[in-house]
């Protein structure tokens, strides 16, 4: 397939060349337009049919999901992902009601914004492949969501795990800055200890997160987990 051609709207300068930087080294991606406002990412969408725009909530105009819905009101040929501070339940809830196809928490790390631009493109390829869509093709599309590429081809989940809680495990690794423990992230999500480890050494071996020793001075030592 061709290159993804990709409209960022965010109103702060410095935040525009980050991300168009990080944009732009993602092989098959290129930035063909960059909007500061709410306004402006509606007629720029309307105008370059960018494939996927990076979409912030926090715009001087309007919200962006005032946005967001705008350009669903006109049926406008391009997805949406929200690259925004603004981490409320809420806005997080509405932003998938109203298509976003992922939503990614400022500050982030490049290797997120890259799993998610792959992902997109992915799902992206698939879907114009082919006139038709079998089942198959589409449960595999419904899976795409919330795994990569890589992860597709995997034999699969091993029993017992499943894709949302494994979501929220990863979820929770990127927010965190600190590497975790299973306790750790047990604890954080509600689950048993041997759970969280069962999650976490198959994120290990799908190479999404690293895994350190931490070493007492009793005891055998305590494995943590970070995203990579």
């Amino acid at each position: 397939m061709g290159i993804i051609d990709v409209l960022i709207v965010e109103d702060d300068p410095m935040v525009v060349e980050v991300n168009q930087g990080f944009v732009n080294a993602v092989p098959g991606f290129k930035v063909v337009g960059v909007a500061r406002t709410g306004k402006e990412a509606v007629r720029l969408a309307a105008r370059l049919k960018p494939a996927l725009t990076l979409l912030d909530v926090y715009l001087p105009d309007m919200s962006g999901l005032a946005a967001l819905q705008e350009i669903r009101r006109l049926g406008l040929p391009t997805d949406v992902m929200l690259v925004t501070a603004a981490q409320d339940a809420e806005t997080i809830k509405n932003a998938f009601r109203y298509g976003a196809v992922d939503y990614i928490i400022k500050p982030f790390k490049f290797n997120r914004l890259r799993s998610a631009l792959e992902n997109f493109a992915f799902l992206y390829n698939r879907l114009n492949k082919k006139d038709l869509l079998e089942q198959d093709d589409i449960d595999r599309l419904a899976r795409g969501r919330t795994v990569t590429a890589t992860e597709e081809k995997a034999e699969g989940m091993p029993k017992g795990l499943n894709e949302v809680t494994l979501k929220q495990v990863l979820l929770l690794l990127i927010k965190e800055e600190a590497s975790l423990s299973a306790e750790e992230v047990a604890a954080a999500l509600g689950l048993a200890r041997v759970t969280a480890r069962r999650y976490l050494e198959y994120l290990s071996q799908l190479g999404k997160v690293t895994v350190e020793l931490q070493y007492g001075s009793v005891g055998r030592p305590i494995k943590r987990y970070k995203i990579v």
